[in-house]
C-alpha cells in the first residue's frame, strides 16, 4: 500500500508587538528564529483608531497593546532586516487597514521587493468593529467603501494578498453563539462583496478574483466538537454563497480560507495554568477536521488573563502548535469526520440556523443596516449576558472559577509581577517626542523644520499629499493611490486619518445596552432580588431618588464586553446607568459624573493604561468638588497596579477572577454607603 503523502502544516503565528518598533522587529526575528511560519502583527490602539501618539486620547495608550505606527519610518524599523518578498504577514488592523497597508508596499518598494508578490493579509473587517472591538473610526458608509477600495486595489496589483479577514474572532469574544458568529460573518462578507461588484472596480469576469481573496479570521472556543461542526458550517456555506450568490465556477475560488486564533474569552485569572489545555482542546477545534481545517493559526498564551504575556509564554503557544503538527500523525490523513452521522447533524443544524439568522439581517436592509439600528449589537450583549448568567448559576462550569476552586500554590504565578511583561512607562514619552520631531523635519532634505501649509506659495510635500486625499475622498476615485502617496511623503497615522474625519466624520456606534433584555431574574430569595433591594434602601436613605451609576472607558480600549454587562446587570438592579460608550477622556467623564450628580463612578479598561487615566479622573473629580463620589475599576489590572490605585483613592479593583457581575453590582452599593457614611446593610443569611 502507498503511504499517503503527509499534508504541509498550517502558517504558525504569534500575534505579537509591543514598546516600539525596534523592540518589536527585535521580537518577530526572535521568533522566526524559533521556527514561526509567518508574522501576525499587533499595533497599538492610538494606530488601529487612527490617532498620533501625541493626541489626547492616545495617553496611557501608546506601546501598549501592539505597536505604535505613525508613519514610514516606523515602518522601516519594524521590518528591518526581514525581507517582505519572502514573508507572510498578517496585519491585524481595521478602520486604518488602507493607510498600514500603504506603508507596508512602501517599505517594500524600498527593499526591492516586487509588489506583485507580496503575500499577507489584512483584517479591515469593520462591522465587528462597530459590534464588538470598538476601534471604528469613520461612519458605515465611507467605511465600507475603504474596504472596497482596498480590495479592488489589491486584485489589480497585489494578487497574493488577502485584502480583507471577514473577522467572527471578537463577536464571539463579545457572547456570539455559533449561529450567530457564522451568521453575522457571512452577512458581512456578503455586504462586501455585494459593494465590490457593485463599484465596478472590478470586470464581471474577473470577479472570481475577488472571492478567491477573502479570508476569514474565526475564534475557536473550548466547546472544540460544536467548534468543529461550525467550521464545517463556514465551509459549507461559503460554498454555496460564492457558487449561488456569485456565480462562481472555480472550487479553488470557492474555498472558505481562515486563520484562527482560539479563545481568549475563557482564559480565567484563576489557576491560569488551565489556560493551557484550553488553548490545546481550541486549536483542536480548528485542526482536526482536514476538509475545514484553518490555513493559519494563533494562539492566546496561558497568562493573557493576567497581563501582556512574556516571549517566553509566546514561545510556549508556538511549540504546542509545532508539537501537533510535527510529532503528531493529525497531518497523515484523510478528514477524519467525514461520514459521521453526529457531526452531520450539528452542522445541518448549524447551517440552518444560520441562514435564518442571514435572511432576517437581509430584510433589515443588510448588515449595515442591522448595525446602524443597533440589533446586531444588541443581540450580541443578550447572548453575552445569558451566558454570564449561566456561569454565575453554576450551570456552565468553568474549572477553578467556579468549581474545583482549591488549588496548591503555582509556581508559575509564585511571583505575578514578574509573570506578564510590562512597558516601561517612558517609552510612551520618547515616542511622543519622536513623532513631533519627525513631523517637524520630514519635509525638508538635512532635517530644515516647515511648518505645514503654503510657504512662499509652495505646499511641503506632506501637506500637499494629504490636501490630495481630501480631494479624493469628495469624489469616488480609488482612495488607495492617494493613501500611497501620503505614505511616500511622510505623512502620520493621526494625520491621514484626520484628514478622512474632516471629509467622512466620525462614528459612534449603538451601545447595545438599552435593547438588551433581562437576563437574570429577580426572584424572592435571588442574589439580584437581595442587591435590588440593597439598592432601594440606599436611594431611600440619600433621599436623592434612584442611585445613579456612570459607567465610563477612558482612552482607546474598544472592549467593551465587561462595561456592558456590568451597565446591564446594574440597570436590572434598579440603578440608573449612564453609559455614553467607548472613547471618552477623563475630562468628558468627570464633567458626566457632574452634570448627572451620580452616586458612583465605575471605570473599564483592559488596554492597560489604567496607571495613567485613572489617576487623572480621580484628579478632575477632586477639581470639581465630587472627591466624595467613589470611582470603582475593572479590567486586566495586576496585583501591583491595584493596590496602587487603591491608595491613589479608588474604592475598589475587579479583575476576570470577579465573575459575579450581581456580587460586584453589591460591592457598588457598599462603596456608595460607604462613601455617604450610611451604615452597612446587614446581608440575610
Amino acid at each position: 500500500m502507498t503511504e499517503r503523502k503527509k499534508d504541509r502544516p498550517w502558517l504558525m503565528r504569534t500575534y505579537a508587538g509591543h514598546s516600539t518598533a525596534e523592540a518589536s522587529n527585535e521580537l518577530y526575528r526572535r521568533n522566526l528564529d524559533k521556527g514561526q511560519t509567518g508574522l501576525s502583527v499587533a499595533f497599538d490602539l492610538p494606530t488601529q483608531t487612527g490617532y498620533d501618539p501625541d493626541h489626547v486620547l492616545a495617553r496611557g495608550e501608546v506601546g501598549r497593546v501592539g505597536v505604535p505606527v505613525s508613519h514610514v519610518g516606523d515602518m522601516r524599523r519594524l521590518f528591518q532586516d526581514i525581507p517582505l518578498e519572502q514573508m507572510n504577514t498578517s496585519m491585524t488592523i481595521n478602520a486604518t487597514a488602507m493607510w498600514l497597508l500603504a506603508l507596508y508596499q512602501v517599505v517594500a518598494e524600498e527593499q526591492g521587493a516586487d509588489v506583485s508578490k507580496l503575500s499577507g493579509t489584512t483584517q479591515n473587517d469593520i462591522v465587528k468593529e462597530y459590534l464588538s472591538r470598538g476601534t471604528h473610526v469613520f461612519p458605515p458608509v465611507p467605511s465600507l467603501r475603504l474596504t472596497t477600495d482596498m480590495i479592488a486595489y489589491t486584485v489589480n496589483h497585489m494578487p497574493k494578498w488577502n485584502p480583507i479577514n471577514i473577522c467572527s474572532y471578537h463577536l464571539q469574544e463579545a457572547g456570539a453563539t455559533p449561529v450567530q458568529e457564522v451568521a453575522y460573518a457571512l452577512s458581512t462578507a456578503v455586504a462586501v462583496l455585494d459593494s465590490v461588484r457593485d463599484s465596478g472596480q472590478i470586470p464581471a469576469e474577473r470577479f472570481g478574483d475577488v472571492v478567491g481573496r477573502i479570508s476569514f479570521f474565526v475564534n475557536a472556543g473550548v466547546r472544540f466538537v460544536e467548534e468543529m461542526c461550525k467550521m464545517r458550517a463556514f465551509t459549507r456555506l461559503w460554498d454555496r454563497i460564492a457558487r449561488e450568490r456569485y456565480g462562481i465556477e472555480d472550487p479553488k475560488q470557492r474555498r472558505f480560507r481562515y486563520g484562527v486564533q482560539v479563545n481568549s474569552l475563557g482564559l480565567t485569572e484563576a489557576q491560569p495554568e488551565n489556560n493551557v489545555q484550553r488553548i490545546v482542546l481550541e486549536m483542536l477545534a480548528v485542526t482536526l477536521s482536514k476538509d475545514a481545517r484553518a490555513r493559519a493559526v494563533q494562539l492566546p498564551a496561558w497568562n493573557e488573563a493576567l497581563g501582556l504575556p512574556r516571549p517566553w509564554d509566546q514561545q510556549w503557544s508556538l511549540r504546542i502548535q509545532q508539537v501537533l503538527a510535527h510529532e503528531s500523525d493529525l497531518l497523515e490523513y484523510d478528514d477524519l469526520f467525514a461520514g459521521s452521522h453526529v457531526v452531520e447533524a450539528k452542522v445541518e443544524s448549524l447551517v440552518s440556523d444560520a441562514l435564518t439568522e442571514m435572511e432576517r439581517i437581509e430584510e433589515m436592509g443588510g448588515v449595515m443596516a442591522a448595525v446602524e439600528s443597533g440589533y446586531l449589537k444588541s443581540q450580541l450583549v443578550s447572548s453575552h449576558a445569558e451566558r454570564r448568567a449561566k456561569i454565575e448559576a453554576g450551570e456552565e462550569r468553568i474549572v477553578g472559577v467556579n468549581c474545583y476552586e482549591g488549588t496548591e500554590p503555582s509556581p508559575l504565578t509564585a511571583d505575578l509581577d514578574a509573570a506578564i511583561l510590562t512597558i516601561d512607562p517612558a517609552t510612551e514619552a520618547r515616542t511622543v517626542q519622536a513623532v513631533k520631531d519627525w513631523r517637524r523635519t520630514r519635509d525638508e532634505p538635512g532635517g530644515t523644520s516647515q511648518a505645514p501649509g503654503p510657504r512662499d506659495n509652495v505646499w511641503p510635500p506632506s501637506a500637499k499629499a494629504l490636501e490630495l486625499l481630501k480631494k479624493a475622498a469628495t469624489t469616488d476615485a480609488n482612495l488607495m493611490e492617494a493613501t500611497l502617496e501620503c505614505a511616500r511623503a511622510g505623512v502620520t497615522t493621526g494625520e491621514w486619518a484626520g484628514a478622512l474625519r474632516e471629509v467622512f466624520g466620525e462614528f459612534r456606534a449603538p451601545t447595545g445596552v438599552s435593547g438588551a433584555p433581562v437576563a437574570v431574574t429577580a426572584e424572592k430569595g435571588s442574589t439580584l432580588a437581595e442587591v435590588r433591594r440593597r439598592v432601594s434602601r440606599t436611594a431611600d436613605d440619600l433621599g436623592g431618588g434612584r442611585l445613579r451609576l456612570l459607567v465610563g472607558k477612558p482612552g482607546l480600549d474598544g472592549h467593551s464586553n465587561g462595561a456592558e454587562q456590568i451597565a446591564v446587570r446594574a440597570r436590572d438592579a434598579g440603578f440608573e446607568v449612564v453609559y455614553q460608550g467607548i472613547r471618552l477622556t477623563p475630562e468628558q467623564i468627570v464633567s458626566a459624573a457632574v452634570a448627572e450628580d451620580v452616586h458612583c463612578v465605575g471605570l473599564s479598561i483592559l488596554s492597560g493604561s489604567h496607571a495613567e487615566l485613572v489617576p487623572d479622573v480621580l484628579r478632575r473629580l477632586r477639581e470639581a468638588g465630587a472627591d466624595d463620589v467613589p470611582v470603582v475599576v475593572g479590567g486586566i489590572i495586576p496585583s501591583a497596579d491595584a493596590a496602587a490605585l487603591k491608595a491613589a483613592g479608588v474604592a475598589a479593583v475587579f479583575t476576570p477572577k470577579d465573575f459575579g457581575i450581581t456580587e460586584i453590582i453589591g460591592r457598588i452599593v457598599d462603596e456608595i454607603r460607604s462613601a455617604n457614611t450610611l451604615e452597612p446593610l446587614e446581608v440575610p443569611a
